[in-house]
């Protein structure tokens, strides 16, 4: 039976909230004042707390407070008959799990009883994923335990001891900057500069300056001389990300720069060596863009002397826990928190998810999870996912079977020979008896007919 310890100055007050906790079947501990209240805690090692704001000794927020550094899984519901902004925030900050105003909702808070004691609980199960975290971690590294990114590792192992031009290809928030920069830091451009540049944040005149540099006087606005990314490389690496919105024009200028090693600011005549690596990104396919002539192609095998693909996360999800255990480690550290634990059922949830946002929606849904979280566990209904991509996961899981696929592939050839079963077969390569068989065992509609 779970155990609640009720603080409160109120006598009435009290006596009333035994009376509901106990048809709740639940064991009442009671306390008049905020001492003994602690004391009581620490004695008795309730399940949750129910205190008042407003003490005569010892308020609520600091009775808050003791309780959270004497025992952080338990949780602490405040009550109060002032209804302050300031108490509010106070008391979220310092980890209460709700703060309501009296009179109070009974119904509503029946409800947060439960959740309370659930999160509680969760948090001190052995049957939760339990996130070891160390002052060690480094957050600037590729984490994945998959064959896909331990490859890409050995290909950065291979190009980051020369300078080769790099072409990194793979979806939005893949982490293709973060390999980069990895290239850069692993080999010879390590103690070097790494510049970055979004191909697609500036309009083409910008660009260009951003890029090359501009002389003073150059155009309108020119007050002073600048150095261009380029140069402010120097020996390092220059990361162009969004390589495919780069106007043509630019890509003529670029395609120079890398064929003589050189290149002149916007408005000058010196010509200044370019001695940096250049690793360029996109989320497009550049040889379709090629072909489409909407990308130069003695630009695209300049740049492709080595190139690495990052695939999408669905596409490698035994990455997923890994993954959560390091975004964990990064937000709890930049937020202050100590959320540590994962249970099964949020590991599974996290797990079959369609990550359309890649790497980066995996964070962002950790991030709001870890804000919201009461306690050390990531808790369920905290988990912000879209119900569009839950279903595409089944959709998925259905495409992925092989008696799927072949089912699927029957009915579309049988529907565009309208039905005749002897072209199907010949279509499919397989014996008319075989198709008979396959449609027999696949419950395909039987409206085809010869």
């Amino acid at each position: 039976m779970n155990k609640v310890l009720v603080i409160d100055p109120d006598e009435g007050i009290r006596g009333s909230l035994k009376t509901f906790l106990n048809q709740l079947e639940y064991t009442v501990i009671l306390a008049n004042s905020g001492k003994q209240g602690i004391s009581l805690f620490e004695k008795e090692e309730p399940d949750l707390v129910i205190t008042a704001l407003e003490m005569d000794d010892i308020d609520g927020i600091e009775i808050l407070k003791t309780i959270k550094k004497i025992e952080s899984n338990t949780q602490v519901i405040i009550i109060t008959s002032i209804d302050d902004m300031n108490s509010i925030i106070l008391a979220m900050q310092n980890g209460a799990y709700d703060f309501l105003s009296k009179p109070l909702d009974l119904q509503k808070f029946k409800f947060i009883i439960q959740r309370a004691l659930e999160t509680s609980l969760l948090s001190k199960k052995l049957e939760l994923v339990n996130i070891n975290l160390t002052d060690k971690d480094n957050y600037n590294l590729i984490v994945g335990r998959s064959p896909q990114i331990k490859e890409i590792i050995k290909k950065i192992g291979q190009i980051s001891i020369n300078k080769v031009n790099v072409l990194i290809q793979g979806e939005s928030g893949t982490g293709k900057e973060l390999i980069s920069r990895v290239i850069h830091n692993s080999g010879i451009t390590k103690e070097q500069p790494f510049i970055a540049v979004n191909s697609a944040a500036l309009p083409e005149t910008l660009l260009e300056t951003e890029l090359f540099g501009h002389e003073k006087g150059a155009f309108t606005g020119a007050v002073r001389s600048k150095k261009g990314k380029f140069e402010l490389a120097g020996e390092g690496t220059i990361f162009l990300d969004e390589i495919s919105e780069m106007s043509l024009n630019l890509q003529t200028k670029l395609l120079r720069v890398i064929q003589e090693r050189e290149f002149i600011r916007v408005g000058g005549e010196e010509t200044i060596p370019m001695k940096a690596r250049i690793i360029v990104a996109t989320n497009q396919n550049l040889q379709k863009l090629v072909e489409e002539r909407k990308f130069r192609e003695d630009l695209y095998y300049r740049i492709k002397v080595f190139s690495i693909y990052v695939p999408p996360l669905r596409e490698r999800k035994e990455d997923i826990p890994i993954l959560i255990v390091h975004f964990l480690q990064k937000i709890n550290r930049e937020l202050h928190k100590n959320v540590r634990k994962v249970p099964y059922e949020v590991l599974d949830m996290l797990q079959q998810y369609n990550w359309v946002g890649n790497v980066r929606e995996l964070e962002n849904v950790l991030l709001q999870a870890v804000v919201l979280a009461k306690g050390e566990a990531v808790e369920k209904e905290n988990i912000m996912l879209k119900s569009k991509d839950k279903q595409i996961i089944i959709e998925e899981r259905d495409d992925y079977s092989l008696e799927s696929v072949e089912k699927k592939h029957i009915v579309n050839v049988l529907e565009k020979v309208k039905g005749d079963k002897h072209e199907a077969a010949k279509l499919l390569k397989i014996s008319r008896q075989t198709l008979y068989n396959k449609i027999k065992a696949f419950s395909i509609d039987t409206k085809f007919s010869e």
